[in-house]
């Protein structure tokens, strides 16, 4: 009797298209343990190629995990264009800032991947990550819903997101609850989003008196 043929691992790709594949299972591992979850080895055998199959595709494991964190950025990015472009009577800021806690909460190995990583950090400028995760930049942004007057909405946005991703990192944590003042996260990040909004609104009109002063 001839022996029957070797199995394939339940996780091989069926395309030919190995890079891909690579990125996905990689994202995969990355969002049950982080950033350190990936390794090259261990994506080879789980997709059923030879060991030295990956380094055709990534030189390295900061190469893939470059192209990881932006497929994750786009990811992202469909999420938050999505929830903005919508019809609501909230404002796109609060929209988009409750869809990013929401991610960060529920992904939090892909949002440490991204936000919390050196992967970001050293990506150089115009390469595909850098553009996917400008491309987040962009979105929020277009969410302030309000004019470009010197760097004062650029400002408001920084401000805005430095606060939103302090509460998602507290908040995996375990250090923010909100029980202490009675409140939700989600209630949170809404007061971080009117504060904002009454502050940028604030400081357009301080510049446009400034300018008509000027002038």
């Amino acid at each position: 009797m001839s022996p029957r043929p070797a199995r394939k691992p339940q996780h091989t790709y069926h395309h030919g298209d190995l890079r891909d594949a690579l990125v996905r299972a990689a994202l995969q591992d990355v969002e049950r343990g982080g950033p350190e979850a990936v390794n090259i080895s261990a994506l080879a055998k789980k997709l059923g190629v030879s060991q030295p199959a990956p380094y055709r595709h990534f030189a390295d494991r900061d190469a893939l995990l470059v192209a990881v964190t932006a497929e994750a950025f786009r990811q992202f990015n469909v999420l938050l264009r999505d929830e903005i472009e919508k019809p609501s009577e909230r404002s796109k800021l609060s929209r988009l800032a409750q869809t990013a806690l929401a991610f960060g909460l529920r992904r939090h190995g892909v949002y440490r991947l991204m936000f919390a990583s050196r992967t970001m950090a050293c990506a150089p400028e115009g390469s595909e990550l850098h553009n996917a995760a400008r491309e987040t930049y962009d979105l929020l942004l277009d969410a302030m819903e309000a004019p470009q007057i010197g760097l004062v909405r650029e400002r408001h946005a920084l401000h805005i997101w430095a606060a939103l991703h302090g509460v998602v990192m507290l908040a995996e944590q375990g250090l923010l609850t909100g029980k202490a003042a009675l409140i939700t996260r989600e209630q949170l990040v809404d007061d971080i989003v009117e504060q904002t909004r009454m502050s940028l609104k604030l400081a357009i009109e301080a510049a446009g008196g400034e300018g008509a002063r000027r002038d």
